[in-house]
């Protein structure tokens, strides 16, 4: 049962890196919600921002200024936390990796495996929170600045949505967080209850030695 929910964590931690490294390279955060606008896609993320021609399909893109460089509060939060999922949650696939059953590094100290697997989920539930935290932010920021937007009757030329790029952020921190729960409470109690055994005091083991066999 253990190997089952290691193997089944370290799929979802391996979906969740996979999902939050494309959530942060990829540049469609906030893409153009304005249905009249026939000619061209925008898609706008972390780094700069793209326009597709929607007749001959030619993609440009601009990048941002420097990383130093001015910008507004929500790239600059959800860049600091999406990196920082990013390393957490490499960091906690390699802890499991070398954690697991089935790989041999390790093999004589089932312990320190199991301490491991218990310190990746740890580092999993601090990464899905802050991925989540970032991509919530950056969904919201942009929510609400459509909606004054509306409510106030002003048209800038494009109005933005949150884009699939955002998804993928919220998608790999919730697996991140699924496989935290597996690595720490499932497995804690598995664990918990199969080491879990009747004991006998040293003096029945010198009186009868056969009662543990009878055990």
């Amino acid at each position: 049962m253990s190997t089952i929910l290691q193997m089944t964590a370290f799929g979802l931690t391996l979906l969740s890196a996979l999902f939050l490294l494309l959530a942060t390279c990829t540049d469609c955060w906030m893409v153009n919600a304005d249905d009249s606008l026939e000619v061209s896609h925008k898609c706008r993320g972390l780094w700069r921002e793209c326009v597709t021609n929607m007749q001959d399909g030619v993609r440009t893109c601009d990048q941002y200024d420097s990383i130093l460089a001015d910008h507004p509060v929500k790239i600059v939060v959800t860049r600091t936390l999406l990196i920082t999922a990013d390393l957490l949650v490499g960091l906690a696939l390699v802890a499991l990796l070398l954690g697991l059953d089935c790989i041999k590094f390790l093999k004589e100290e089932p312990c320190v495996k199991l301490k491991m697997c218990y310190g990746a989920g740890v580092i999993l539930g601090i990464g899905s929170i802050l991925g989540l935290v970032g991509s919530v932010w950056y969904a919201v920021d942009v929510y609400v600045e459509r909606a004054m937007l509306v409510s106030h009757d002003l048209f800038l030329g494009v109005h933005y949505d949150f884009g699939w790029s955002c998804w993928l952020g919220m998608a790999g921190s919730t697996s991140c967080f699924v496989a935290s729960v597996l690595l720490t409470c499932c497995l804690h109690a598995h664990t918990g209850q199969s080491n879990h055994k009747p004991t006998r005091s040293p003096l029945l083991r010198w009186i009868s030695p056969d009662f543990e066999l009878s055990l």
